[in-house]
């Protein structure tokens, strides 16, 4: 609660009122015997947790959005509705949800203190940018966990990849992406077009692996094990595989919570691409209370159902893998253009000059920095496969552990003297 006070403090009460009442719900919805009483405490919760994720984060996009089409018409000129954003509030509500849906599908019990509550709800480590961690997954750990040394020192550790991954990779990748897609157009060519996309896909890849990696590596050491979010997902040969490997946690989340409930792939092949564009309509809604958002879960529903459309006679899926990454890689570049430029003519624009703009490689289009930064960052894209060297057993234990070590206390002394020479640079999901 300390640590969200120090972001929000105007919205700590609000969250630490709706998440007391919220806990009370579910224990009425534990005791009763009833369905349509178990139904009613259900709908309760959920109409508090989605009621006030829609106010904070929805109401205000389509208030604009209608007030908009009535200037349309004419009907005089409104005022639009702002309103600040709680931070974390996507995530945080996605876990509440799970733990009222667990209690009532029976598939947890609901905790007995109040305070355990509170610290899943309050978990700083992941609590305002992910993983989302569902409540059956730590259930136990909420009510008893051990500390040991050996987690300490593993959690550690992967808190300083992370860290490494925001500020030595991310940072740099997105001044690149800064630099050719947050202005005008007019003046780009197709390289700095193409150079843009390619480093703010680096960029999104590298800032949000890096915050999953410093939670899970922090909840470790804390005695929790958080759930993986990420797995790679730039080598894979599909959208589908895509969707399994990135952001792992909220593709899970809506596959049980959404897509199953809606029917899945079990009524039939309309409904079935009915219910992938619903999800993922959903997706990109979670995501930002904007348009391009939308359109960018629309385009990854799209492909998706064209996958399983065309699957059985897929050409793409005959072709060597190097190709069906490749092919892969620049579909989901392409949607990570309308995820970055929110204002649709700009998006436009920059597709225009991705594929019709001149050629011509300006001077100086980046420094030597900026260039040993995105090829590092490409490189450890790639990690899973580059040949793994041969080492003998004896020693080999004793060797990777000291390097791994240097390499920890390497990055995250190397990291601490980045932030302490530049400026704020937030992680991009806090925004959602």
């Amino acid at each position: 609660m300390a640590f969200y006070t120090w972001g929000a403090p105007s919205f700590v009460f609000i969250l630490f009122s709706s998440t007391v009442i919220d806990y009370y719900l579910v224990h009425q919805l534990h005791r009763s015997k009833e369905d349509g009483h178990r139904r009613r405490w259900l709908s309760l919760s959920i109409l508090l947790n989605l009621g006030l994720l829609f106010y904070f984060k929805y109401a205000g996009f389509f208030v604009e959005n209608i007030t908009g089409l009535f200037e349309t018409w004419g009907w005089g000129n409104t005022r639009h509705l702002e309103i600040l954003l709680p931070i974390g509030i996507s995530f945080y509500t996605f876990q509440t949800l799970t733990y009222s849906i667990d209690v009532f599908r029976k598939k947890v019990e609901p905790l007995e203190k109040l305070g355990d509550y509170l610290l899943y709800i309050f978990l700083f480590p992941q609590m305002i940018a992910g993983p989302i961690v569902r409540f059956a997954s730590i259930a136990q750990e909420l009510r008893s966990r051990e500390t040991r040394i050996n987690d300490f020192y593993l959690g550690m550790e992967r808190f300083a990849l992370g860290l490494g991954k925001k500020v030595l990779l991310a940072n740099p990748a997105g001044a690149v992406a800064d630099r050719f897609m947050g202005g005008s157009m007019e003046d780009l060519s197709a390289p700095q077009a193409w150079l843009g996309i390619f480093a703010y896909t680096l960029q999104i890849y590298f800032d949000f692996s890096g915050y999953s990696d410093m939670a899970i590596g922090l909840g470790r050491a804390l005695g929790f094990r958080f759930p993986e979010n990420f797995k790679f997902p730039y080598l894979s040969k599909n959208i589908t595989e895509f969707w399994r490997r990135w952001h792992i946690t909220l593709g899970a989340w809506m596959r049980d919570y959404l897509y199953i409930p809606l029917g899945g792939n079990q009524v039939g092949n309309t409904r079935t691409y009915l219910n992938l564009w619903i999800v993922f309509l959903a997706s990109g809604l979670w995501h930002g209370a904007a348009w391009n958002f939308v359109l960018w879960g629309a385009f990854h529903g799209l492909l998706l159902v064209v996958e399983r459309l065309f699957r059985k006679r897929a050409l793409l899926s005959k072709l060597p893998s190097a190709i069906q990454i490749l092919w892969t890689f620049f579909l989901v570049m392409m949607g990570w253009v309308i995820f970055r430029i929110e204002e649709m003519p700009l998006a436009l624009e920059y597709y225009q000059v991705l594929f019709t703009g001149s050629w011509e490689i300006p001077a100086g289009l980046l420094s030597n920095y900026e260039t040993v930064h995105l090829m590092l960052a490409a490189i450890i894209c790639l990690m899973p496969l580059l040949p793994r060297p041969q080492i003998k057993a004896g020693l080999l234990p004793d060797i990777l552990l000291g390097g791994r070590a240097l390499i920890s206390l390497s990055l995250l002394f190397f990291s601490l003297i980045w932030i302490a020479s530049s400026g704020f640079n937030p992680f991009i999901y806090f925004r959602f």
